[in-house]
């Protein structure tokens, strides 16, 4: 394919004229054009791509006309007064004044100047005529209400020809209590009479258009509320002229009722002034008893249609009802006549007493009064309302992305949409920010009020395709709403036949889509879409949806930094746990980790060969959740494998890992983090198999459970220790000898605990799933899972089993030798028999070598008795043991020197070797591989 150029407009050179002419050229070719300051703006761009997607052309320019014009609308008895106002200042200039309804239609139109009333005329702009961006293209009117939002288009941004000497400021008029577009307000004139005065102007018009409105809905609502209190005098036989105060209401707010009845009953009465017709209705109120609200119409001298609501309140509320007479006193409470009234009508009043009125066991009184246009209008405030607090508690419960989707999903379904679709961009889930905000999505939630909607299902990777809707939002960054699908054809690009199905069988009429952006990153979108049985989406449904999805898209950004932390946390720890166990005879070994679902701990184990055969056996749990936890458990894990490496006993290894613990802290409190780690918990064990003696000391940790041979369960009755990081406290070695078959089995509290069971209950059910004889390590693994399940536990599970193994008495040869270097000849030749008898003839002369060494090191520099001891596992082990504590060090021994390469020659020919202490002294040992053979 070859590269497009795009082409910048600040590049072009010639006249306004000339350069869009050339730019719009471009454009239909094809051609991507940049937005500047010096050429087309942004919000042209859009007006343009949305009518090359209706298949408009600049050439043709016909618009409908209507000669019904609905002029008697609190719109234009808004508007004429602010329009005679602008007339006066504006006599002398050539520029028209329009005002049309919601649909673009010119309502009124205004101009001093003849011969430009002509050119007005010349393009059809005037009364009757129908301006919308879908009939006549890129034009102030049509524009602005497209975007909502105000606008001016100048000369040759019109898409039509016909258009481009006239440049258009205009504004849209909203309804302040639905919020619905109910028309515009535009200043048109040619491109050379064009001032930018005339935006500020424009919008002023719009301001003060709207509170017009906003006072004429007061008004009609007083009107209302007069003829229903001349209703009331009427019907009790008295003719009183009303004062203007209106102070004869009998309200709601004196019966005694409580404010948060006052306000069930309100918004009940709300809704059956919507409905508009004779209608009655019972609500419960806290105290159990039941109140009946009737509905009322009603039609002022004026002609204004609307209707009362009232409630029969029955005898007794908890007090005697008491209610004002039928002619008020002069001191009585006045109604306020203002905006606040709406769309209720009647204001709540101070509660009278008795001595205001009189006594009656049940009575009516007014909740409310108004139109049922308004109440409708009041009925949608509510219902969105209630879907916005519904999201906040439905959407967001749980920090996975799929389910945060499904979420947002499900609570727009069926209130706001009848299917809505969730896909988010691949490299936000990837964090892969490119910038490029049109690259594939992935459809992470789908849901409908009808089965089998024919849309992409949730899981399918896809791109959408220029002209579809979706697009145009991920490219421009705005939402976007089209009230009728049937003239946008360009929808149907990405899939024709899921498109025409959704059309068929789910009657789908028209849709919004609005992005999905959190701390300035575009995740993805969500699309809305509503079938014909419901009104077509409006600016009001618009603005609800970008609320909506501007509160889901927070929990799902959240949902997906977690998502990747926790996949960080666990990828790290995963890396720092084992991933084997090592070759060793001393045990046979199985185990079980399982992550917590909520966040990474820092559970840890270990099997850990030392020197004679033996092993070590640990099982951690470091303090603190998350990647910290996770990097402070490969540290202690390494750590204890260094001193391990020094064969310390149990508990002076503990110790010095406490003291670590304490020096981590103190960098912790130093740096930035702050983030301690005391409170860790551990245990450690060394197993013998030669000797069938076990050490084990543990610092704040559960018990291990010692299984017998025979199956019997006991808990290893030893002293905790303190948790590490406490420091000054010791730690206590407990011993025991474990006969052949035995298990030990060690774990963390996130087996045991969940939120059915506490540790008590796990320890018993654990109990109950080690009572098993004679059972292989990794059996006993699969049966604690199966009876102690730890699916999305709130804490990491760590298992470690070790079924222990006795060496046969063949397997290790002893000599007890004196401190007499004669006998190292003799020694020499008992080892030779027993290669010979192992079948290691092989390995002869280097283990004759290595222990020869040894042996006459511990005659010449140590004290007595001296023992030899071969073990033969998977490996050759040679232990020399002697009485004395020094250690021997490996040097490199100079030309001239008459020894110091005895240790030399043992490292070169051992693949291991070191020292060990004990209680009487210490062990020198070296270990060979059995494939060793002779090195001469």
């Amino acid at each position: 394919m070859a590269k497009r150029t795009v082409i910048r407009v600040s590049d072009l050179w010639g006249k306004e004229e000339d350069r869009f002419e050339r730019i719009r050229e471009l454009y239909a070719s094809g051609e991507p054009v940049e937005e500047s300051p010096t050429g087309v703006r942004n919000p042209i761009l859009r007006s343009w791509q949305r009518c090359q997607d209706l298949g408009l052309l600049p050439d043709r320019f016909e618009l409908p006309y209507e000669e019904d014009l609905h002029l008697q609308c609190r719109l234009v008895h808004s508007a004429t007064p602010v329009l005679d106002r602008l007339q006066k200042t504006m006599s002398d200039t050539r520029i028209g004044v329009l005002l049309t309804d919601g649909s673009g239609t010119v309502l009124l139109r205004q101009c001093s100047d003849r011969s430009f009333n002509t050119d007005l005329d010349s393009i059809d702009l005037a009364p009757g005529f129908r301006y919308s961006e879908r009939l006549a293209g890129t034009n102030g009117i049509g524009t602005t209400l497209a975007e909502g939002v105000p606008h001016h288009v100048r000369g040759s941004e019109h898409f039509a020809e016909c258009l481009r000497k006239f440049t258009c400021y205009s504004a849209p008029i909203y309804d302040q209590l639905s919020g619905q577009i109910e028309g515009v307000i535009d200043l048109t004139c040619l491109t050379p009479d064009a001032h930018e005065l005339m935006d500020s102007a424009v919008r002023e018009m719009a301001k003060a258009i709207e509170h017009g409105m906003l006072e004429t809905n007061s008004q009609r609502e007083r009107s209302l509320l007069r003829a229903y209190l001349q209703a009331k005098q009427r019907g009790q036989g008295v003719t009183v002229p009303l004062s203007e105060d209106l102070s004869d209401v009998e309200a709601l707010a004196w019966s005694g009722v409580n404010q948060r009845d006052q306000e069930a009953l309100q918004e009940k009465a709300t809704e059956l002034v919507s409905w508009g017709v004779r209608a009655a209705v019972e609500v419960a109120l806290s105290s159990g008893q039941r109140v009946t609200l009737t509905y009322r119409p009603l039609i002022s001298p004026s002609g204004i249609r609307g209707g009362a609501v009232e409630a029969l309140l029955p005898h007794p509320l908890g007090r005697r009802t008491v209610v004002p007479r039928s002619v008020a006193p002069p001191t009585a409470h006045a109604l306020p006549a203002t905006p606040s009234m709406m769309p209720r009508g009647v204001g709540t009043l101070p509660e009278r007493t008795e001595a205001d009125g009189q006594v009656r066991d049940d009575e009516e009184r007014l909740v409310l009064v108004g139109e049922p246009a308004v109440g409708k209008i009041a009925v949608r405030a509510q219902r969105r309302l209630q879907l916005l607090y519904e999201a906040s508690v439905r959407v967001g419960t749980t920090l996975d992305v799929s389910r945060t989707a499904e979420e947002l999903a499900d609570v727009a379904i069926p209130r706001l949409a009848d299917v809505v679709t969730v896909d988010l961009l691949t490299s936000a889930l990837r964090w892969e920010h490119t910038g490029d905000a049109s690259g594939d999505v992935r459809r992470m939630a789908l849901a409908s009020a009808k089965p089998d909607c024919p849309l992409y299902p949730v899981g399918t990777e896809f791109r959408f395709k220029a002209s579809t809707p979706q697009a145009r939002c991920l490219t421009s960054g705005q939402s976007i709403l089209e009230p009728d699908l049937s003239v946008v054809p360009g929808w149907l690009a990405q899939n024709p036949a899921r498109a025409e199905r959704l059309l068929l069988d789910h009657d789908i009429r028209s849709m919004m889509t609005v992005l999905l952006r959190s701390s300035g990153t575009v995740l993805g979108l969500v699309t809305f879409y509503r079938s014909a049985e419901a009104e077509p989406y409006g600016n009001a449904d618009l603005s609800l949806a970008e609320e909506l999805a501007t509160r889901a898209a927070v929990c799902i950004d959240n949902a997906r930094r977690y998502t990747r932390e926790h996949s960080m946390a666990v990828a790290l720890q995963r890396s720092l746990l084992p991933h084997g166990i090592p070759d060793q005879q001393a045990v046979e070994a199985a185990y079980r980790y399982l992550p917590a679902q909520a966040g990474v701990s820092g559970d840890w184990f270990d099997v850990i060969p030392l020197s004679g055969a033996r092993v070590a056996l640990v099982v951690g749990d470091v303090a603190g959740r998350g990647i910290q936890a996770a990097a402070t458990m490969g540290r202690l894990r390494t750590a204890i494998q260094n001193f391990a490496a020094l064969d310390l006993p149990p508990d002076e290894l503990l110790s010095q890992v406490d003291d670590l613990v304490i020096r981590l802290d103190a960098d912790a409190l130093a740096g930035s983090s702050g983030e301690q780690i005391t409170g860790t918990s551990c245990i450690y064990a060394v197993y013998d198999p030669g000797s069938g003696e076990c050490s084990i000391a543990r610092a704040g940790h559960l018990p291990p459970a010692v299984v017998a041979p025979d199956g019997h369960v006991t808990y290893l009755e030893m002293s905790a220790g303190p948790p590490l990081g406490l420091g000054g406290l010791p730690f206590e070695t407990s011993e025991l000898t474990l006969p052949p078959g035995s298990q030990l089995v060690f774990f963390t509290d996130g087996l045991l605990e969940d939120h059915e069971r506490d540790i008590e209950a796990g320890l018993q059910h654990l109990r109950h799933a080690l009572n098993s004889p004679s059972r292989p390590a990794e059996e006993t693994c699969r049966a604690v899972l199966e009876a102690l399940p730890t699916g999305g536990a709130a804490d990491d599970a760590t298992l470690l089993v070790a079924l222990t193994r006795r060496l046969a008495p063949e397997q290790v040869a002893t000599w007890n030798l004196p401190t007499d270097p004669a006998f190292v000849s003799t020694m020499r030749g008992a080892i030779s028999r027993q290669l010979t008898a192992w079948g290691l003839e092989h390995m002869e002369f280097a283990t004759e070598l290595i222990l020869s060494e040894l042996v006459t090191n511990a005659i010449r520099h140590a004290t007595g008795p001296i023992q030899v001891r071969m073990l033969h596992t998977t490996s050759l082990i040679c232990e020399v043991s002697d009485g004395s504590s020094t250690s021997p060090h490996l040097r490199r021994a100079a030309t001239t020197d008459e020894g110091g390469r005895g240790l030399f020659l043992v490292a070169q020919l051992a693949e291991r070797w070191g020292t060990r202490y004990t209680t009487n002294g210490k062990v020198i040992w070296a270990e060979q591989d059995l494939s060793t053979s002779d090195r001469p």
